[in-house]
């Protein structure tokens, strides 16, 4: 299992109204909050690095220090908070070696198999596709252009950058669309800094159909599990 990258995949309608309830306590003055508890000690400051150098019981804190991030609006506390303890209770740290055969390969980034771990471990359906010469392209083609016209499930591509004229190497991002007139797909990039979205032609099925360390990429089509 490898790193659960992102909190919002824990979020669901039961926990957001908790969450939020629970950021919204009850108010104080400011008097009643300077009386009602110590000063508290900014982890960001002299005291606050003394006091955890100091501190002895604090096996956990690298780990969850690593695999820290912030919760991005007020009702997800309990899915960030959830996020970064599975991270640092089961995932393996993205380039750590593996061993394959004899020899240890560092492996920077989520191979298919283990985007698709991942997905399935977080209650969702997957059918894996590896873009290997045992499938033709036309079937390729039909199952990421029939995808979008469908609400409710999804695709995601693992492709090889380079292949379609971008810097870079293997790189997963999802599909939004797919334009039947000049029969292109519209990749909706995860990394803006790198590469905007773009409508991409079939020289997507060949950036797919390229090696990732044990095997060609691929894709996958994602829905809710029933």
């Amino acid at each position: 299992m490898r790193r659960f990258t992102f909190a919002a995949l824990l979020v669901t309608a039961a926990l957001m109204p908790a969450c939020a309830a629970h950021d919204a306590g009850p108010q104080m003055s400011g008097d009643a909050r300077l009386n009602a508890a110590p000063a508290l000690v900014p982890f960001a400051s002299d005291a606050g690095a003394a006091r955890l150098a100091r501190a002895s019981p604090k096996a956990d804190f690298a780990l969850l220090a690593n695999q820290f991030e912030a919760q991005y609006n007020g009702a997800i506390c309990g899915p960030t908070s959830a996020a970064i303890v599975l991270n640092a209770a089961r995932a393996q740290v993205l380039g750590e070696p593996i061993t394959i055969g004899s020899k240890a390969i560092r492996d920077f980034g989520y191979q298919l198999r283990q985007f698709d771990e991942m997905l399935r471990g977080n209650g969702l359906a997957t059918r894996l596709v590896i873009v290997d010469d045992a499938i033709s392209e036309q079937a390729i083609r039909t199952d990421l252009a029939n995808n979008p016209a469908h609400a409710g499930d999804y695709v995601i591509v693992n492709h090889r950058r380079e292949a379609v004229g971008q810097m870079g190497d293997g790189h997963i991002s999802p599909l939004g669309a797919y334009d039947a007139s000049f029969d292109s797909f519209l990749m909706l990039d995860v990394n803006p800094a790198a590469a905007g979205w773009a409508w991409m032609p079939t020289t997507l099925i060949r950036a797919m159909r390229t090696f990732d360390t044990v095997e060609n990429r691929g894709y996958l089509l994602v829905h809710a599990a029933p």
